[in-house]
């Protein structure tokens, strides 16, 4: 499986904005390997889901985030991202991606490579 490195946190002020990029090494997208999700974990709380695409561009988001990131890619650049907007404290985190199998509903989400070191997101107040 391709290797995911996440990159692009920081430190910000809340309604700033950050841009998250997930690179891989080679072609990002391949029969098996055909969608990318975002997750955060906060400090004390588990890991949890924000948003996903499909090597065909279908998205989908978490209601905590909908209206305020958006997830996108670039073939040529073997990248996705997460355009962050209108940040709040709450969004303050460790933010991974992963390929995950999506189905059979949109909300049937299973990461299925191993968690990279993530990228810290700190959004103060």
């Amino acid at each position: 499986q391709v290797q995911l490195v996440e990159s692009g946190g920081g430190l910000v002020q809340a309604g700033s904005s950050l841009r998250l990029s997930c690179a891989a090494s080679r072609r990002i997208f391949s029969l098996n390997e055909n969608a990318i999700a975002w997750y955060r974990q906060a400090p004390g709380k588990q890991r949890e889901w924000v948003a996903t695409i499909t090597s065909d561009l279908g998205t989908n988001y978490s209601d905590s985030v909908k209206g305020r990131f958006t997830i996108s890619k670039n073939n040529a650049r073997n990248t996705v991202y997460l355009q962050m907007n209108s940040l709040l404290p709450v969004d303050t985190g460790v933010y991974y991606c992963n390929y995950v199998r999506v189905g059979p509903s949109w909300n049937n989400i299973t990461p299925l490579g191993s968690w990279g070191q993530g990228t810290q997101v700190t959004v103060s107040s």
